[in-house]
């Protein structure tokens, strides 16, 4: 049965990924189930499958192979790549390990500066940059409506477009230290006080990855 996800206020739009050719290029029994059926994803459907993933109802691989295929989009090379590191050695203890924290209703910034230092410590995966793991984290850990900083996205297109505001973030285009990453979200915190974006910090992460920012 296909379940509609409406897109978020601010939202680009949904992204195509082909469930079939994810499953099938990916180590057995690590596409989630009833994922991405209508070959279009919206955040709200990712949000969902990381829900599922708090009740235990899908793995840490599962989670991280959603996320992912919604990370990559039409990128041909998007399942060869998350197959490389979804079938390394322990992948599911580090993801669990790195992600368990935010199983939590109330995530703080402590947490948050937990889970991203694992990432690049002792839950390290071969391949999993910030880009995408900042992905995992934010679909994890973001709590809708409550207050305080949420955990957002920072790639490529997002440091590019950040001003010097928002930290030495935008200096950097592939890597970033907890401490740069936590003044982003805190300036996107601030931000998101602005009526347009509702309260909701990743309104100011989707206006900037469109390239629609303005200070």
């Amino acid at each position: 049965m296909l379940v509609a996800y409406g897109a978020l206020p601010g939202e680009p739009g949904p992204i195509p990924v082909n469930a079939t050719r994810w499953a099938a290029g990916l180590p057995p029994a690590t596409w989630p189930a009833n994922f991405a059926t209508s070959g279009k994803v919206c955040r709200n459907e990712v949000f969902a499958l990381a829900e599922r993933w708090r009740t235990r109802d899908v793995s840490s691989v599962q989670l991280a192979a959603g996320v992912l295929a919604w990370g990559h989009g039409i990128r041909g090379y998007g399942p060869f790549r998350t197959g490389r590191i979804l079938v390394q050695e322990q992948a599911g203890e580090r993801l669990e390990a790195a992600l368990g924290g935010l199983r939590s209703d109330a995530v703080t910034p402590a947490v948050l500066e937990d889970c991203y230092g694992r990432f690049t410590t002792t839950a390290k995966l071969s391949g999993l940059g910030a880009a995408f793991f900042t992905k995992l984290l934010y679909f994890t850990g973001y709590r809708r409506g409550k207050d305080g900083i949420q955990p957002l996205i920072l790639d490529r297109v997002v440091a590019g477009r950040l001003p010097t505001s928002a930290g030495p973030a935008g200096k950097y285009r592939t890597a970033w230290w907890t401490s740069t990453w936590l003044a982003y979200l805190r300036w996107a915190t601030d931000q998101a006080a602005r009526p347009e974006f509702g309260g909701e910090p990743d309104r100011v992460e989707m206006t900037l990855f469109a390239g629609s920012w303005t200070p």
